[in-house]
């Protein structure tokens, strides 16, 4: 069977043996692992993680006619999944000590990564996930660069983020345009602890809706000109959001919550 990536869906498919081997090879993926691959395509890497050993393999890929390929392809070896991982909510086959790895259809890529920072509901080891290079950049951005911004706030918040390495578009099938870079998560355990995570993907979506001004406006804004709150924050706010890091953005979405409270 002949299976064409479609451009709808985001697909280039990992094709480069070299590459699939060293992502198979991170050690955290010897033996015991219980694994599940999102987006798996015609599974080429699949084929690596099974050489493993892992004690459960499932595979979440939405394109039906590569979901059939796939169970024809690997038969009981795996269990495929035939859904969109962005309206998958079935938890119980995430544990503490499932490694999630995907090569991430790159239309959708930053979705699949907030759904993981949000759901408290996913229980996970780590996750390794591969993201357009200029994506990746935005990821692990500092405070105070250009390419810091609301995807390397929740982030950050969550886990702590290790670039593995970048891969050439010559290793893909169709060949996209830019790099790719693979990342490997982990969750934090002295994370800022947040009631409503969502609040803090609320507070960075309004300040960078506005990137460029200062944030005297949107915090006069979320808070309606509370002054009692505003000071309490003690921001400066002729700063710009790029200026605020990662402590103060909890900051102000914990405050942001007590205030809806009350």
């Amino acid at each position: 069977m002949i299976i064409k990536a479609k451009k709808s869906l985001g697909q280039n498919f990992l094709k480069d043996k070299n590459v699939l081997k060293k992502i198979a090879d991170i050690s955290l993926l010897d033996n015991t692992t219980e694994l599940i691959e999102i987006g798996p395509g015609t599974g080429n890497l699949t084929d690596y993680l099974i050489k493993k050993n892992p004690k459960k393999i499932f595979l979440i890929e939405k394109d039906e006619k590569l979901s059939k390929y796939l169970k024809n392809k690997f038969f009981d070896k795996i269990k495929v999944i035939n859904k969109d991982i962005l309206k998958f909510f079935d938890y119980e086959i995430f544990n503490k000590n499932t490694i999630i790895i995907g090569n991430l259809p790159y239309n959708i890529s930053s979705q699949i990564l907030i759904k993981f920072i949000l759901d408290n509901n996913f229980k996970y080891k780590a996750l390794i996930f591969m993201f357009q290079k200029e994506m990746a950049d935005r990821i692990l951005a500092k405070v105070n660069s250009k390419n810091y911004g609301r995807l390397s706030i929740l982030s950050n918040w969550k886990f702590d983020i290790k670039k593995l390495f970048d891969i050439k578009p010559s290793s893909f099938e169709p060949r996209p345009k830019v790099e790719s870079s693979l990342l490997f998560f982990s969750e934090k355990v002295d994370k800022y602890h947040l009631k409503n995570p969502k609040s803090l993907e609320l507070i960075t979506r309004i300040l960078f809706n506005q990137r460029r001004k200062k944030i005297r406006k949107s915090i006069n804004n979320i808070f309606k000109k509370n002054n009692k709150i505003i000071s309490d924050l003690n921001l400066n706010l002729d700063l710009r959001p790029q200026n605020l890091d990662i402590k103060t953005y909890c900051n102000i979405a914990s405050k942001y919550n007590s205030h809806k409270i009350s």
